[in-house]
């Protein structure tokens, strides 16, 4: 048996891979595979894979790529999630603000440095100032709250304005009335992507092409599985036509990372100053 440890958010995209642990897919191949939900997000992960805590993480894309840049040694081996992710921009359920244009020059509440939250509110601010011409993306504000339970209690007591999180996995906040979503910012990319630690690929390059394949056929029949959706609202705590509409927005993939998509995410990157330099597809990529 071999162990690698692998790392991911405990969101509704990531069923899959507890769904192929839970059947033993993996220990047939002699693979113990130990999951690690990661409440914190992408810039938390970035760390784990640089400190050598998880061999392998199911990442946002713009994260990743912006880490690996940066020194991560690590690889994007495949694409996991080909759809946009679709983020919520959330209020407080009793503020003023009741349009985007309401949050230019107020304070964003962001999990971490270098988290999805973070780069997406510059792509926010981005598409803003293009609509409007005033919001500049240089001088956004950012609060660190670490989870989603630390965006409600910065939205509710007024240290953070606004805060971006995956739609669906806000919407029971909404529901409850603690927050308000005046709005959606859909990624401009495919949005989850598979790393691996570069030190584990050089080692271990045939366990890891199984646990691609393992995944890839989970993914590929999940949507099928009888009453996938009755199982994924209740183990998220979710309403089933809020389920329902995430599934059929949600498309996993079996493909690898192109050359094309990687500039498109490293261009806007750039020109968002998130990065201030673009890594080769060999420095960033290896297909296993």
């Amino acid at each position: 048996m071999k162990t690698i440890k692998i790392a991911g958010v405990p969101e509704h995209f990531n069923l899959p891979w507890h769904l192929a642990i839970e059947n033993g897919d993996f220990e047939k191949e002699n693979i113990d595979l130990q999951w690690t939900d990661v409440p914190e997000g992408t810039g938390k992960m970035c760390q784990m894979l640089r400190d050598g805590e998880t061999d392998i993480a199911v990442i946002l894309t713009e994260g990743i790529v912006k880490d690996i840049v940066a020194g991560n040694p690590s690889k994007i081996v495949q694409l996991y999630v080909e759809s946009p992710l679709i983020w919520g921009i959330h209020v407080a359920a009793n503020s003023n603000y009741k349009t985007v244009a309401d949050l230019e020059n107020t304070k964003v509440a962001i999990s971490r440095l270098g988290s999805g939250s973070q780069l997406m509110a510059y792509v926010n601010a981005d598409h803003q100032s293009r609509l409007h011409s005033g919001w500049k993306t240089d001088t956004l504000q950012f609060e660190i709250v670490n989870t989603i339970d630390g965006a409600v209690e910065a939205l509710t007591n007024g240290t953070a304005d606004y805060f971006m999180w995956e739609r669906f996995m806000t919407k029971p906040l909404v529901d409850k009335g603690i927050f308000r979503r005046i709005a959606d910012c859909p990624t401009p990319w495919p949005c989850f992507v598979i790393a691996v630690r570069e030190e584990v690929l050089e080692n271990n390059p045939v366990l890891i092409s199984k646990i691609m394949a393992i995944i890839n056929q989970t993914t590929e029949d999940f949507k099928e599985i009888p009453s996938i959706d009755k199982t994924l609202a209740s183990n998220y705590h979710q309403k089933i036509e809020d389920i329902q509409e995430w599934l059929s927005l949600t498309k996993w993939s079996q493909k690898p990372l192109s050359a094309k998509m990687l500039n498109k995410v490293q261009n806007q990157l750039f020109q968002l100053k998130i990065i201030d330099k673009k890594g080769t597809f060999e420095d960033i990529v290896k297909t296993v």
